[in-house]
């Protein structure tokens, strides 16, 4: 054995002595075991309390130490830094109106306090309370929409029960319910929550339909689940977002002055990037979804040229020409640009 691992073996072992005494452990008692002098086993122990919560105890003016718990608990231990993140995320989906989605995650967050003991949560929440306070999930502009958090935990019992889901449902341009049977072939979670459902016997492609907008859902007698070989990742990948329409081959070409931007920044999760001589980047993947991916681009103006699909060059003067009907009439009549 070399000399590095039989410091590591000592090591070790001098853990598993801490975490089976009752009574503790003295340096003088870690050095004899580990057969070490004193400075050595003192410099053993520090190192162990920087990885585990070693417990001191203070017998005739003799230090003992000793750790508590068994050791798996010490790994199953959440950090200050991961229950602040978890709270964040929480306060994140209350603030923006994602009620459901924010309970759940509530639930999760008291649980995991409640399994802490009084010793675990003094050590931790001088550090959580700093944290928490001046840690926040970003709210952005979007829609809010307010679901019944019933209405999630029934699309989830669907889900494990391998049954479809049967609900009324209305649309912007349908405001009279009409009712539904779906297989549900997923949750997709983002500024609206989403159930992703097929019409069983039919050969069509699942389908979004929006929590918000279903009433009386309930579990079906009908059993219905999504194949065993469904990736919902890839069918999400299909498409820029929710919006889907034929696949197009898109081609951007990012000028050399953002290409530092482009380069940090994901249009597509499976795009390819290519460095052309003059240091521009010409971007490349396939998806649906032309009107987001339009809108997406808005932010690009003066740095990005649509190459490719003819598709997205009209969406995207599709878009330009209402948006410029949120202008004054007359900064919208000297801005017009050739729609041609």
């Amino acid at each position: 054995m070399t000399d590095r691992m039989a410091k590591l073996d000592r090591l070790l072992a001098l853990v598993h002595a801490l975490s089976e005494t009752t009574e503790g452990l003295t340096l003088d008692d870690m050095a004899a075991r580990l057969d070490v002098n004193r400075r050595t086993a003192e410099r053993m122990r520090d190192v162990i309390a920087r990885h585990f919560d070693l417990e001191e105890i203070t017998d005739d003016r003799r230090k003992r130490f000793l750790i508590r718990d068994s050791l798996r608990r010490v790994y199953t231990r959440p950090t200050p830094a991961e229950v602040a993140a978890l709270q964040a995320e929480v306060d994140g989906q209350k603030a923006a109106g994602r009620v459901a989605r924010a309970g759940q995650l509530a639930s999760l967050l008291t649980k995991i306090k409640g399994a802490l003991d009084d010793r675990e949560k003094r050590r931790i929440d001088p550090d959580l309370d700093a944290l928490a306070r001046l840690q926040r999930t970003l709210v952005t502009a979007g829609p809010v929409a307010s679901v019944n958090p019933e209405t999630i935990t029934l699309v989830q019992s669907a889900i494990l029960a391998g049954c479809c889901i049967e609900f009324h449902y209305a649309t912007e341009d349908r405001p009279e319910p009409r009712w539904r049977r779906v297989i549900p072939y997923g949750l997709v979670h983002g500024s609206l929550t989403y159930l992703l459902g097929k019409l069983p016997g039919r050969d069509d492609d699942p389908v979004y339909f929006r929590l918000d907008r279903m009433t009386e859902p309930k579990l079906s007698d009908a059993l219905g689940c999504a194949p065993d070989d469904w990736d919902i990742d890839s069918w999400l990948a299909e498409s820029f977002a929710v919006w889907r329409d034929e696949k197009q081959d898109v081609v951007l070409r990012v000028k050399a002055s953002a290409a530092t931007r482009a380069r940090s920044w994901r249009f597509h999760r499976h795009q390819q990037i290519e460095v052309l001589a003059d240091g521009q980047l010409r971007i490349r993947f396939t998806s649906g979804g032309m009107r987001e991916l339009a809108e997406h681009l808005f932010g690009w103006g003066g740095e990005l040229v649509i190459e490719a699909p003819e598709q997205l060059v009209a969406t995207m003067r599709e878009r330009l020409h209402l948006a410029r009907t949120m202008l004054p009439d007359e900064v919208a009549t000297a801005t017009r640009p050739n729609l041609s």
